[in-house]
């Protein structure tokens, strides 16, 4: 259940719980210095940005023009997603994410005192709405400043105590290895130049008997989307109404704005099957436990468990699946979700 955080905390998140934190060089512990952070290893400094440690380590300093990341980042720090254009509070912003069953069962169903990340949090919804729990603590990381300074502005708007966020790149990541309970990276991987590289990074952060949650853009159920923007492209986007959202008349400009920009003018993205990252659980020691859409039969309902075992299915009802979502017109972009538990050894 959710608690709505209330007073101020004496220090934030980051502060508290700097021992998770780690250097993206070297992977040894830091510690606070005034307005900065230290390796305790290699002896870098990190400055802290509106209270956000800057913990983004580029791929390759000697090649960074061209780099995706590089790209994507920039790309990210002009269009921040999502925004909070309709969000003013912790209860408008709790509405919000409770009316996205995902969102709901998730809060409902981390188990107490469990220590969570998301990784590409954007502007921090997710991040803040499971942080105002009383007995968890959530980071949020993400490449794009711009977004954190959003995202981190709100927690302290609204004195969210068990929220925290970070910028780093997810290829080297600012935490140490092992100790999540619960890492979550929904819509990110697939803006990577290397999504299966990426995945193996942020999947080392994990604990054992902890659980990832993936959600990458599916093979075929975005072949709708490819289609809308080819035709945007070649109209110069006069045919945007051809989106749903772009029809909402509960979306103002803004909004319209930036879901158009991250769905039809992102400069990277790719696409991936049930079946493709099935196995990317299996190679990586994760066992597979339920997904959205569901693989098995029956629809997808608010009485759900995420954490429990489902059945994965054959490659045939995996790509049936994917077909439906093709045939509903890829709703939310054929957005794919898929939770497995690391195994113990």
């Amino acid at each position: 259940m959710t608690t709505l955080a209330t007073q101020a905390p004496p220090a934030t998140l980051v502060e508290r719980a700097i021992e998770v934190l780690a250097c993206p060089y070297c992977s040894a512990g830091v510690s606070y210095e005034g307005d900065s952070v230290r390796c305790q290893g290699c002896g870098r400094i990190f400055n802290i940005d509106s209270g956000i440690p800057q913990l983004f380590a580029p791929n390759d300093p000697e090649a960074q023009k061209g780099d995706v990341t590089e790209i994507v980042k920039s790309f990210y720090e002009e269009n921040p997603f999502p925004n909070y254009d309709d969000i003013d509070s912790e209860q408008t912003l709790m509405e919000k994410a409770r009316r996205g069953m995902f969102a709901r069962l998730l809060d409902e169903q981390i188990p107490q005192g469990a220590l969570c990340l998301e990784v590409g949090c954007g502007t921090g919804q997710l991040t803040n709405f499971l942080g105002m729990h009383y007995n968890r603590k959530v980071f949020g990381s993400d490449m794009c400043l711009h977004s954190l300074r959003l995202a981190n502005g709100f927690r302290q708007r609204c004195r969210i105590k068990n929220a925290g966020f970070v910028q780093m790149n997810l290829f080297r990541p600012a935490f140490k290895h092992g100790v999540f309970d619960l890492v979550v990276s929904n819509g990110v991987l697939h803006h990577t130049a290397d999504p299966l590289g990426a995945f193996k990074s942020i999947s080392r952060l994990v604990k054992p008997n902890g659980v990832i949650i993936i959600g990458l853009y599916n093979k075929i159920g975005r072949l709708t989307t490819d289609f809308r923007r080819f035709l945007f492209r070649v109209t110069a986007d006069k045919l945007s109404f051809l989106d749903a959202h772009m029809r909402n008349k509960n979306y103002n400009a803004d909004r319209k704005r930036a879901w158009f920009f991250d769905q039809y003018k992102h400069p990277h993205e790719s696409k991936h099957t049930y079946s493709e990252l099935l196995n990317w659980f299996e190679s990586n020691g994760f066992e597979y436990l339920s997904s959205i859409p569901k693989i098995d039969p029956g629809p997808f309902t608010d009485q759900e468990k995420l954490f429990e075992p489902h059945d994965k299915g054959t490659k045939f009802t995996r790509f049936m699946t994917e077909m439906e979502m093709l045939m509903t017109g890829g709703a939310d972009g054929a957005l794919y979700i898929m939770i497995g538990r690391k195994k113990a050894n």
